[in-house]
């Protein structure tokens, strides 16, 4: 190399390595499990920055991984927007989720086009006070991600009880 080439990512959704430090975020490399590869670990630098946001409780960096038109339903709270988003996640952290933090792991992404991938996840909340998941907390999640200039961002986060 002479210094002049530039350094082409290989693969189409960057590193995620790289996007997760661009956002202060410490990579977990066991949380990709068996979704190893580039593009895979792409997408899941969304849900470990959610995990990250939360373990801030900062709404302000949760609310930005979204869309500017992204969507949450979250429990009964179907969220519309960005600001939605931020608004109650502000609140949440400030009341009922202060102190509390999100683990999960994948169990599925898919690629729907090369812009947009889905994620599946199981997981839940850790009250503060605890050191897992309670049962009633333990929820399967569903990301809809896509590609955009700023590197993968989140339009669309749903999840839901597993009873069991």
């Amino acid at each position: 190399m002479t210094g002049q080439e530039s350094i082409v990512p290989t693969n189409s959704w960057g590193e995620a390595s790289a996007i997760l430090a661009a956002h202060g975020v410490e990579e977990d490399t066991s949380f990709y499990r068996d979704f190893t590869g580039a593009d895979e670990k792409a997408v899941l630098a969304v849900p470990q920055r959610i995990q990250d946001a939360w373990a801030r409780n900062d709404a302000d960096v949760f609310a930005a991984i979204f869309t500017e038109d992204g969507s949450l339903l979250l429990q009964d709270n179907q969220l519309v927007s960005r600001e939605e988003i931020r608004g109650y996640m502000r609140a949440s952290f400030h009341g009922v989720l202060k102190g509390a933090r999100v683990h999960g792991w994948p169990l599925d992404v898919k690629f729907l086009t090369p812009d947009i991938a889905i994620a599946v996840t199981e997981g839940g909340i850790i009250r503060p006070g605890e050191s897992e998941i309670a049962p009633e907390n333990q929820i399967r999640a569903v990301w809809v991600i896509v590609r955009t200039e700023d590197g993968p961002r989140l339009v669309s986060h749903q999840s839901s009880p597993v009873k069991g």
